[in-house]
């Protein structure tokens, strides 16, 4: 049934029903019924069921704990960009709205749209116009503030942005974008650091930069209450407190109390602060902004998965218990590696008391189960719980042939040993598998499980052949 039908259909009895409400329960009796929510993005098969039951009585979902919850697509060339150009020409409609049934079949409702060479509004105009339909509440990257891309701005002027020479411009850019896209829901992102995600102002005069962003905010703000409304407290606006930025907040700079501060992990999914007890008052509330994904100094990584999800739940929890559930986004690279991952954090995002530490095991084995049925569930959710583990011992951007000891405890060979093992169990699940479900085992399992076991022999075994040239030990 299309869900954006459902969700505005009228209701006898002057019942007001809630659109994402009525969007999330069509997708939660469906992946009931058998439909994973990956069962576009990783070709998992939908069960075939020849009768179906349902059980007398109401059955209650949410509110969630997190209001805003949602996934940054980024780093996106040229692995995503030059799939999306081969199977939909540009970063359209036609590819959104399968980014939006996803999210909302994880019951997520908030994105930010792919930045590195495009520009969501201007792309294609149906864009937001489907992402309000569909009720995913759209923002903006931390450098990217009033609903702008910098790609609209790079088209246009043919330079980097700088508030000091360019502030008429910038207003001018920036109201624009906030006409545009008044009537959708839409998150607003406050401040601004330069172009292509570096300090506003390089010499890292912090002074400077704080009383620069001080005036910037307040021209902002003085915008969105002009043309969204007068009452600017009750337009959802956030500022990232990203990199330097968050150097700023520490010395002294402040937003209105009706801003919700975004705070950052390190890039690394180590969370840098939470709010103090006085901060969790402000009626903005908190965020985070999380990383499965970076690409950046001093090193990038943006491969495969590298972020167990007991490291997740040990710092979201954190986020919980310290009252930052306003926001949760994370960024997710191109999306398609990160598919455990993203699950699980919009899932503890819903509702973090059902999934205490001693049930992570449990949810591992639940979505094998669910993708790959009961015979193999507990040997695939072993395999993926292991070379996440593994992978995140060191990331495989960061490898190197003298990264594991060659001569102390036997470390290399029992790294080498640790990811094999599991390769082995993963290539004989593969082959023992229906062939309907093949694809998804190999995108979801096998790939990231006998890559990295690939990646991992190849430095090691350059390490020893240095080593036995060194010792003189050819042939």
């Amino acid at each position: 049934q299309d869900h954006r039908r459902a969700a505005r259909r009228p209701c006898p009895h002057g019942v007001v029903v809630d659109k994402r409400g009525t969007i999330y329960g069509i997708y939660d009796l469906s992946e009931q019924i058998g439909v994973s929510p990956w069962y576009w993005w990783a070709d998992v098969p939908v069960q075939h069921r020849d009768a179906l039951f349902v059980k007398v009585g109401k059955y209650v979902q949410g509110p969630p704990a997190v209001q805003y919850r949602g996934i940054f697509l980024n780093d996106e060339a040229p692995c995503l960009t030059g799939w999306v150009s081969e199977k939909f020409g540009t970063y359209n409609s036609k590819f959104y709205t399968k980014v939006f049934e996803l999210l909302l079949r994880l019951k997520a409702n908030y994105l930010w749209p792919a930045m590195w060479n495009n520009a969501f509004n201007e792309d294609d105009p149906n864009n937001a116009r489907l992402a309000d339909e569909y009720g995913i509440v759209m923002g903006t990257s931390h450098q990217e503030p009033m609903i702008r891309a910098q790609k609209e701005w790079d088209r246009r002027y043919k330079r980097n942005w700088n508030y000091y020479t360019d502030a008429n411009t910038l207003r001018d850019f920036w109201r624009e974008g906030i006409r545009r896209n008044k009537n959708y829901e839409s998150i607003i992102t406050l401040g601004l650091r330069g172009a292509d995600d570096t300090p506003m102002i390089p010499d890292g005069n912090v002074p400077r930069s704080m009383a620069l962003l001080e005036e910037i905010v307040s021209v902002q703000r003085k915008m969105i209450a002009e043309e969204i409304n007068p009452d600017v407290t009750k337009v959802p606006q956030l500022w990232c407190l990203y990199k330097e930025v968050q150097e700023y907040y520490e010395n002294g700079l402040r937003v209105p109390d009706d801003v919700t501060l975004l705070w950052s992990d390190d890039n690394w999914g180590n969370l840098r602060r939470l709010p103090t007890e006085d901060e969790r008052k402000r009626s903005g509330g908190a965020g985070i902004y999380y990383h499965f994904d970076y690409h950046g100094g001093p090193r990038s990584y943006e491969w495969v998965n590298s972020t167990p999800i007991t490291k997740i739940w040990e710092q979201m929890n954190l986020a919980y218990n310290y009252g930052a559930t306003k926001i949760w986004i994370v960024n997710v690279g191109d999306l398609k590696p990160m598919e455990f991952p993203i699950e699980f954090f919009m899932t503890f995002a819903w509702d973090p008391q059902r999934w205490p530490k001693e049930k992570i095991a449990d949810y591992t084995k639940l979505w094998a189960q669910r993708e790959f049925g009961p015979k193999y569930a507990e040997t695939i959710a072993d395999i993926v719980s292991k070379y996440t583990k593994y992978h995140a011992r060191r990331k495989a951007e960061l490898l190197e042939p003298s990264t594991y000891s060659l001569i102390n405890y036997n470390e290399a060979d029992t790294v080498s040993a640790d990811f094999n093992a599991i390769t082995v169990k993963a290539e004989k699940i593969y082959n023992d598998l229906p062939e309907n479900y093949k694809d998804a085992f190999f995108q979801l399992v096998l790939y990231p499980t006998k890559a990295l076991a690939t990646v991992t022999d190849l430095y090691i075994t350059v390490g020893k052949n240095r080593l036995h040239a060194e010792q003189k030990r050819a042939g």
